[in-house]
């Protein structure tokens, strides 16, 4: 059994920054195919960045440049690196893992992630 533990949210004002932890416990192959996603109050909810087994990732056009993602294999966690916040980034982030290998998604269509995490909460304030 997976799990998948959030954490590193808080408040910040607009233009600053953040970075989420995901912390996996259980059997996480280094190259599950990994996600952060975000749900803002009334809204659906929306990947942020989708990586591949390969490596490759597909990131949502309103956090380009902006965000980064990273992962340390030796510590079963993966990061998101938020920087130059905005109000429109206060979310709920969620981290997602499938246990299995895929190539070729995309953010806008992401695979089935049969992990997920608990949540983090980000508000940015101006």
């Amino acid at each position: 059994q997976v799990q998948l533990v959030e954490s590193g949210g808080g408040s910040v004002q607009a233009g600053g920054s953040l970075r989420l932890s995901c912390a996996a416990s259980g059997y996480i192959y280094s190259r599950y195919c990994m996600g952060w996603f975000r749900q803002a109050p009334g809204k659906e909810r929306e990947g942020v960045v989708i990586i591949n087994s390969d490596g490759i990732t597909s990131w949502a056009d309103s956090v380009k440049g902006r965000f980064t993602a990273s992962q340390d294999n030796a510590k079963n966690t993966l990061y998101l690196q938020m920087n130059s916040l905005k109000r429109e980034d206060t979310a709920m982030y969620y981290c997602a893992a499938l246990s299995r290998r895929c190539v070729g998604f995309a953010v806008h269509s992401p695979p089935d992630f049969n992990y997920w995490g608990q949540g983090t909460q980000v508000t940015v304030s101006s």
